[in-house]
């Protein structure tokens, strides 16, 4: 961004922020408690998923919550109690993995640490380069820049920490865990308020064990779901981090969010005859006599096995030799299996390979591999496959980041593999390369049956397609996708022991088959990369762990049902919960590292971070009652110790149970009065009324806050969430916000670049769907001006008014009225707007049409001036509907300018100042403006029509008012109105219409070909040709009354308004009834002097153009535009001199002196132009006397003016 060139604005607009904050602050002004009333206030509880606490919010924070602060600053206008709590999340690994990170590097280099400039370098030889794809290289990077642009791009933690402006002594602080809890939670609140968000900070906290009373809450909350049968306990495949030796949940990853394990069926398929290159690379391995080794291919599609061909491998591979886990059958050969490193990593921890196998030896560099190319010619089984054997064949497409590097081949229904056996075909080079004959390339065989496609569907769509090569991957993505679609829901089996059966009925079937047989593996890897916080690549595993069971079909059918009653204000983020819900299964709920609450009953795990925070809005109803800290050390006013909060306490709280607890135990429940303060806490404000969060917490953390909670409180839907409103992520000037890039921004930052006020103002411009928002910091920038200039306008209008400069009393016959209707207009749509969240559209509407509006009313009061009470009612409207956007400059302008008695944020709903719209005033207004517009466009069109490199300005215009349209344009109307009625009160298609039109009479000559081109037009504008409502708009009344505006806003010295029937010549086609015509010309002129011969009064001589026939009105009213001093009461004079140019060139004396030297000007007079003496005279009314007027004077009843 460039660099800005003054600050006095922001400084202002800061300076008042700070002001209104503390004001707020000292009137405590977001704190609410429970109504308790017989007749409670409606309440409006908010909440926002705590952000985590490992460094200070960002613009991507800041644009989520911003939907939360400008709901809530709506519903208060609405007369609702609105709370909202903010809750600070230090649950889970990425603190500890921090801390860890920065003590590791203090003790691997010194402190300060001193890294090795060539640290990164060797860190990166160290990795196996297994993998010669380009594409792969180029993705592997694509993820990993998630993580980099985090850490604004350092490798270690020490320097992440140094790009927050931390100092070395500072930072070695940060190598404990509890540190960060004590100093991002500080930083956060004060972001927050800096910006202004309506929190009630009473009802803040830290998560984990380390506050006691949160701890106790989330014990009560898993007790609740294990009694419940939610939690359960066994081996689950699950993402993990074999450096953390635990499972990888969302909140602790760099990259990889939302990715899951994806299931692959590994097929065993046995070298059969090593060929000697393979001999000679397998005796290396020393594997026992009779081991049967196995080439296992991963894929996703089982039921094709029986059409297998060959098997493919990537030459340049290296792959692992791994041994199977044993089977208990002493008498079974040990097993080996053929497969990439990092596919033998995840295999490690799912139980697959033997005990003698570990990480260390798996990722050992001196580790022996085996080379793909060794493989290639050799004969091998496949199971189910009719060929009895099938061939290893060089495939240059394969991934070692994607399944095993081992892949079959089933020609007739996988594209890929049909073209790359056609490439080995048909180049000979290729073949003799790998030393590949033609015996080894075995013809497709038809195994399904596609309606639509044949037996042999990759066959027969490559070759539709005129696919050459694997090189054509456009086309083989195409037919990939429909080949496997068609084939899965379409497709029949033709094969095998499930002939005749559909292909979704028996893909697990086939699937189990060959696991029974032992032919095949149940294989899982994440079906993306994922990277742990602590920088590790992530496997899936079969862990012994606590998960929540969500895939449990009564729970399910629950959370259906609390997604049935749930607003999500969009369809797509309606069924993009409803897609959650289909595929979501098992959670893991507990992990061995990290900050967070013991699991109650096997203290060993910790609860994981995606657990301990689906219900936790419960808690904001309460602590504030318990403890006055963010860390729950000081007890709050009830006096109840952590200890006291039981289970069963929470249970009454929460309304789970109706009997208080018994007193009669150690320790001593809290007092009958704090818990019913508690429950009353509780009762009222839940529940939660509307949650906002980004849109990729739908497929987690949102799902969970649904299913938690209808279990909790299974049998009270009414405490179920009721609206979650979801948005896409934020660009920063149309890029993704990076750290690295320096595309970045920091709440703090920020605040100081463009005040709360102009950020927030920007934040709600930059867009409110499920598509990525953009904020521009260009945007931000003019909301600061925006709203400087506007608060000085505002004290301007407020001063004015106070010294009684606007006029008041009666409001005039349409200005007034019409500013007044749109005033009232915009509050209803903004109103609508805010209900559905839609913040984009208030910007839009509330604030720059309602300011829009108000400079079109200026315009048209330019000279009889702004009604003061009108202008007072528009400030008072444009503050309250801004509010909630632009908190801070409201209310200091509602209170220290308007001298309101207090805030604006206690303020309700502006009302409309008529019961009904006036509409018919809303449409004349359109109408008027609209034309203007067209006449400006007709104006540029008049200048570009002059050959001249200067041209003329138009001084005369013309407007003609049409009444009726051309009887050819009537007729096809005629026709319009018929089928848009027929129709369902739409249009048909041109076809349709061009058959009804073509046979109407009027259509005749040049008409004929003007007709489509103008039911086009009508079909863009249908309300404005086809509308029912005639005769809303009086056009020549109304023009007609503006004509001293429209003369002005056209810089025109004289214009006409008529009917076009009165044309004294044929005016074209153009006009239309709504659509006046204007024409425009450049008439002569010849200068006027006007003199006032008062001395020392402040008036001066000054010139104004006079041209043939205007009247003496005409030049009065010029004079008063050119002298604001002159008022138009009447009292304005203009006289000539009656000795004509000699007596005008002798200096006047003062006017009581010479009255007799000059001759009034009648109202009635009209100058004339001689053009060659360049002599204005003027013409006494019906043609009288003829005197010269080169030169005039002027006054104000009887004395100069």
């Amino acid at each position: 961004m460039e660099g800005r060139k003054g600050t006095k604005k922001l400084q202002e607009l800061l300076e008042i922020q700070r002001a209104v904050q503390a004001q707020w602050e000292a009137e405590r002004i977001f704190e609410l408690d429970a109504d308790t009333g017989p007749e409670p206030q409606e309440k409006y509880m908010v909440t926002f998923p705590y952000p985590y606490m490992n460094g200070q919010l960002h613009l991507g924070h800041v644009f989520s919550l911003s939907k939360n602060e400008f709901a809530i600053g709506f519903e208060r206008l609405r007369g609702k109690r609105a709370l909202w709590p903010f809750g600070l999340h230090c649950t889970g690994m990425p603190i500890k993995a921090s801390a860890d990170k920065l003590a590791r590097e203090v003790e691997l280099y010194g402190y300060p640490p001193q890294f090795p400039a060539q640290d990164e370098e060797e860190e990166a030889a160290a990795e196996p380069a297994e993998s010669v794809d380009p594409n792969t290289v180029n993705k592997a990077k694509g993820k990993r820049s998630k993580a980099a642009a985090k850490s604004g791009g350092a490798s270690h933690q020490w320097d992440i920490m140094r790009t927050m402006g931390l100092t070395d002594a500072q930072i070695r602080l940060f190598t404990s865990p509890a540190h960060w809890l004590r100093h991002f939670p500080p930083l956060c609140v004060r972001d927050l308020k800096s910006l202004g968000v309506k929190v009630d900070w009473r009802r803040s906290f830290i998560t984990t064990d380390a506050n006691p009373y949160y701890d106790a809450f989330v014990r009560w909350h898993f007790f609740r779901l294990r009694d419940s049968g939610r939690v359960k306990f066994g081996k689950r495949y699950t993402v993990f981090s074999p450096r953390d030796q635990q499972p990888c949940m969302d909140h602790d990853r760099s990259s990889g969010e939302g990715v899951g394990p994806q299931e692959y069926t590994l097929i065993k398929i046995e070298l059969a005859a090593p060929t000697a290159t393979a001999a000679k690379a397998l005796s290396a391995f020393d594997l026992p006599k009779g081991a049967r080794v196995f080439l296992v291919a991963g894929t996703l599609r089982p039921e094709t096995m029986y059409g297998q061909t060959n098997c493919w491998i990537h030459p340049d591979i290296n792959y692992l030799v791994v041994p199977t886990a044993s089977t208990g059958d002493a008498a079974a050969a040990v097993e080996y299996l053929v497969c990439t490193r990092r596919s033998a990593r995840n295999m490690l921890y799912q139980g697959i390979l033997a005990d003698s196998e570990t990480l260390e030896s798996i990722e050992s560099p001196a580790r022996r591999r085996l080379r793909g190319a060794d493989l290639i010619g050799c004969p091998a089984r496949a199971p189910l496959t009719p060929y009895e054997r099938v061939y290893v064949l060089p495939m240059m497409t394969i991934k070692e980041t994607k399944g095993t590097g081992v892949v079959t081949s089933v020609p007739s229904d996988a594209p890929d593999d049909f073209v790359a056996l056609q490439d080995l075909r048909q180049k000979a080079a290729l073949r003799d390369k790998f030393g590949v004959t033609m015996d080894m390339l075995l013809d497709p065989l038809p195994i399904i049956d596609i309606p639509e496609l044949g037996d042999l569907a990759a066959v027969t769509l490559a070759k539709e397609m005129k696919i050459q090569s694997q090189n054509d991957r456009e086309k083989l993505d195409l037919v990939k996708e429909r080949v496997y679609k068609l084939g899965f829901y379409d497709g029949v089996l033709k094969v095998g022991e499930f002939a005749g059966s559909r292909v979704q009925d028996v893909k697990k079937r086939v699937q189990q088959q060959l696991v029974d047989t032992r032919q095949a593996i149940v294989y899982m890897e994440p079906e993306k990369e994922v990277r742990s916080r602590s920088g590790d690549d992530c496997v899936v595993a079969l862990c012994d762990q606590w998960y929540l069971d969500y895939g449990d079909p009564g729970w399910k059918a629950i959370a259906r049902r609390a997604l049935e009653q749930l607003n999500t204000f969009s369809e797509e983020v309606q069924n993009n919960f409803a897609a959650t819900l289909e595929w979501l299964v098992e959670h893991a709920c507990s992990r061995s590292f990290g900050l967070g609450t013991r699991l109650p009953w096997d203290p060993q795990y910790l609860i994981e971070s995606l657990s301990d925070s689906t219900v936790y809005m419960a808690y904001y109803t309460v602590c504030h009652l318990l403890h006055k800290d963010l860390y729950g050390m000081q007890p709050g006013e009830l006096g109840v110790t952590p200890d006291q909060m039981t289970p069963d306490v929470w249970d009454y709280i929460f309304c789970l149970s109706d009997r208080p607890p018994v007193r009669d135990r150690h320790p001593l429940p809290p007092s009958l009065e704090a818990m019913e303060r508690m429950r009353a806490e509780f009762s009222y404000w839940y529940p939660v009324d509307l949650r906002t969060s980004g849109k990729d917490l739908v497929p987690n953390h949102l799902t969970y806050y649904l299913y938690n909670h209808c279990s909790v409180w299974a049998d009270r839907p009414d405490l179920w969430p009721r609206a979650v409103r979801v948005n896409g992520h934020v660009l920063l000037n149309g890029e993704k916000m990076s750290k690295s890039t320096g595309n970045f921004l920091t709440l703090e930052d920020a605040i100081e670049k463009f005040s709360a006020d102009g950020l927030r103002l920007a934040l709600a411009d930059a867009g409110d769907g499920v598509e990525d928002a953009n904020f521009v910091e260009k945007m931000a920038d003019s909301s600061l001006l925006r709203l400087y200039q506007f608060a000085e306008w505002v004290k301007e209008m407020a001063a004015a008014c106070a010294a009684g400069q606007l006029r008041s009393g009666d409001w005039n016959d349409f200005s007034d009225p019409a500013f007044a209707a749109e005033i009232d207009a915009i509050i209803g749509q903004a109103y609508d707007f805010y209900a559905k969240m839609l913040y984009k559209e208030v910007v839009k509407t509330g604030v720059f049409e309602l300011m829009a509006a108000r400079d079109r009313y200026m315009q048209l009061c330019a000279d009889s001036g702004l009604h003061s009470g009108l202008i007072i009612r528009y400030i008072e409207v444009q503050l309250v509907i801004m509010s909630p956007l632009c908190p801070h400059i409201s209310d200091h302008l509602w209170r220290n300018v308007l001298n309101k008695p207090s805030s604006i944020l206690r303020e309700r709903w502006p009302v409309p100042s008529s019961p009904e719209l006036n509409q018919t005033l809303l449409d004349e207004l359109r109408y008027l403006f609209d034309s203007c517009h067209e006449f400006r466009l007709r104006a540029d069109k008049f200048l570009g029509r002059q050959k001249s490199k200067e041209p003329v300005q138009p001084t005369h215009g013309a407007i003609w008012v049409v009444k009726s349209f051309p009887a050819w344009q009537a007729a096809i109307l005629d026709v319009l109105k018929k089928l848009q009625a027929e129709n369902g009160g739409q249009l048909p298609d041109n076809k349709t219409i061009a058959m009804r039109v073509q046979s109407l009479s009027e259509l005749k000559g040049k008409a004929a070909k003007k007709a489509m081109p103008f039911v086009a037009m009508v079909k863009e504008q249908p309300e404005k040709y086809l509308s029912t409502k005639k005769g809303l708009v009086d056009e020549l009344r109304l023009l007609r009354s503006n004509a001293d505006y429209l003369r002005r806003t056209l810089k025109l010295e004289s214009l006409t308004i008529d009917l076009a029937d009165n044309s004294p010549t044929p005016l074209p086609e153009e006009g239309t009834p709504g659509q006046p015509l204007i024409f425009y010309s450049a008439e002569p002129s010849l200068p006027v002097t006007l003199i006032n011969p008062v001395p020392s009064n402040g008036l001066f001589s000054l010139q104004s153009a006079i041209f043939a026939g205007d009247s003496v009105a005409i030049l009065e009213s010029r004079l008063r535009r050119a002298t604001r001093g002159i008022p138009a009461d009447g009292s304005l004079k203009l006289s000539r001199f009656v000795g004509g140019a000699a007596a005008a060139r002798s200096v006047p004396k003062p006017v009581a002196d010479t009255v007799s030297e000059f001759a009034a000007l009648p109202a009635g007079a009209v100058f004339q132009l001689d053009a060659e003496q360049r002599t204005v005279f003027v013409v006494d009314q019906n043609g009288g006397a003829k005197h010269w007027a080169s030169q005039l004077a002027y006054w104000l009843d009887g004395k100069a003016a």
